[in-house]
């Protein structure tokens, strides 16, 4: 199964685990054998979590050593006759993952049965899976965008937020170094204006009027299932004398990665929507902002993987709607229809496989027909399959207008994370700027950041920008930085440690040189 940072915000590293001694319990009262084969059983208990994956997807290694072992643990089938107290992470994290039963202490099949579905992947998986090939090229220098650093940075830089503020006030960034968290202001000019400690790393900045709300998810950014998130509220002129006191709305948020702030039940008062992604354990909420500065919580999918979060009144019945795009095995992009007084009802929309690593969407109408479609990313691929994958990158789902979506477009981009679509060079058409996390950076470097210029009919030019490779992308903004009516990009860097195997040197002047963020300024006006 995945796991993985976000997202969103940061998804993508190895969890660091404490290891302990293993129980020693037995495991009693073994299923009987079922004298099915092995796809049938892959069929049966692979497929009831996420959708069916082929064996000739990935090497007989991978499968063998690493995504079967993982498997077997969902399943109840551990490396020997007890259940290792290792998989369960920390003190704090193993209470929370045995209470939800993610790992069976009992087998859940015959271990007879569990050895066809391994001899079944091994047997019919290639011996190496050839990583793809660059059919496009990204020619480097964008046309209309100015690469500039900020003066500041808090390096090596862990960024785990980035925000474009409105009225030319400059963005505001967010660095999770634990125990030394920081919340960074920077001018237009992007010049440090102010810098802020927090105990807890801030995810997510949003700004209504005069009041700031501020997520943060705990002091450890990486998977984990613990509740350390929380959402405050300030003044906004009040944060640099106050940035630990301001008002707590919400806490023992699960991790969260996305908040989204929208009215879902017509009392004027806005609602919340939390994807507290977790990792093994997590959820899909919505709080209900009940007017004397207290939430209800209910859930809407008590599963972990939400990453992504639209608020819209899809059926114009005055009514907003929630789209959300999950992760972490069952992954796939679900509708909750609001059908009043709290109610929501669930539709999945698109369906995807547990390799893909899914990032990213945004609704938008690329084909001019009135109609919301898709733009979807994936490329998360620091988990049990860290090689480089031809089906990771940009799709584009258009919509028949019956909530039917059908795949029209692909652009493959190794690792992506994020893209935003916009008109950048106001042509009137939709653009698409994007980054990628988890690049090839031995043959493709300039993919982690690609520009897809709409030449219209669903084709797009790709172009890069030659200091492309200074960071190491995770989070992008979009919005007018300096005022002048055009759409900028701000980009955050996340840069953790010597990459293994990394042959390229990137990661080694990345830990020196690697600013927090950057800025392409559109020069179109």
């Amino acid at each position: 199964m995945k796991r993985r940072i976000l997202l969103c915000f940061l998804v993508g590293f190895v969890l660091s685990c404490n290891q302990s001694k293993e129980t020693t319990k037995p495991i009693r009262d073994l299923p009987a054998v079922s004298g099915l084969s092995g796809k049938a059983l892959a069929n049966i208990h692979c497929a009831s979590c996420h959708s069916f994956v082929r064996p000739e997807t990935l090497s007989k290694t991978i499968w063998k050593n690493d995504v079967l072992p993982a498997m077997g643990n969902r399943l109840g089938i551990f490396n020997g006759d007890h259940q290792p107290d290792s998989i369960f992470g920390s003190f704090r994290n193993a209470s929370i993952v045995k209470k939800e039963n993610v790992f069976p202490e009992k087998p859940v099949l015959a271990r007879e049965d569990w050895t066809k579905i391994v001899s079944y992947y091994v047997d019919n998986a290639p011996d190496t899976v050839l990583p793809p090939k660059r059919n496009t090229t990204i020619k480097i220098g964008l046309r209309h965008f100015k690469y500039t650093e900020a003066t500041y940075s808090n390096g090596p830089p862990l960024t785990a937020m980035i925000k474009i503020l409105p009225n030319k006030r400059g963005l505001v960034f967010s660095d999770s170094k634990r125990n030394r968290n920081r919340l960074t202001f920077l001018t237009p000019n992007l010049e440090k204006e102010l810098d802020l400690p927090f105990r807890n790393t801030p995810i997510h900045y949003y700004e209504n009027a005069d009041t700031v709300y501020l997520t943060t998810i705990g002091k450890n950014v990486f998977p984990n299932d613990l509740s350390d998130g929380a959402l405050q509220k300030f003044e906004k002129d009040k944060i640099p004398q106050n940035p630990e006191t301001g008002k707590m709305l919400i806490q023992n948020l699960q991790r969260p990665v996305n908040m989204v702030f929208s009215d879902l039940t017509n009392d004027g008062l806005e609602d919340i929507v939390a994807c507290e992604y977790g990792d093994l354990t997590g959820k899909l909420i919505w709080y209900e902002n009940l007017g004397n500065g207290s939430y209800s919580p209910h859930i809407l999918k008590n599963k972990p993987g939400a990453i992504k979060v639209v608020i819209k009144d899809h059926n114009a019945d005055g009514r907003n709607d929630i789209f959300v795009l999950m992760a972490q095995g069952d992954e796939g992009l679900f509708y909750y229809e609001n059908m009043g007084k709290g109610i929501f009802k669930e539709k999945r929309l698109l369906t995807f496989s547990p390799l893909n690593g899914s990032q990213y969407f945004e609704l938008a109408d690329f084909n001019g027909d009135g109609f919301d479609d898709i733009l979807y990313v994936c490329g998360d691929n620091a988990d049990k399959t860290p090689i480089l994958k031809a089906y990771h990158g940009i799709y584009i789902f258009l919509n028949d207008g019956k909530m039917n979506f059908e795949h029209s477009y692909f652009y493959h981009q190794n690792g992506a994370y994020k893209a935003i679509p916009k008109d950048f060079d106001k042509d009137g058409d939709l653009d698409i700027a994007a980054i990628s996390f988890f690049p090839d950076y031995a043959d493709s470097p300039e993919e982690s950041f690609v520009y897809l210029e709409n030449k219209g009919n669903l084709t797009f030019d790709a172009s890069s920008f030659a200091e492309s490779t200074k960071g190491r992308w995770i989070v992008m903004d979009a919005g007018d930085i300096d005022g002048d009516g055009d759409i900028d990009l701000a980009l955050g860097s996340f840069v953790q440690f010597l990459a293994k195997g990394d042959t390229t040197g990137l990661s080694k002047k990345w830990l020196t040189d690697s600013p927090s963020v950057i800025v392409l300024e559109n020069t179109l006006r």
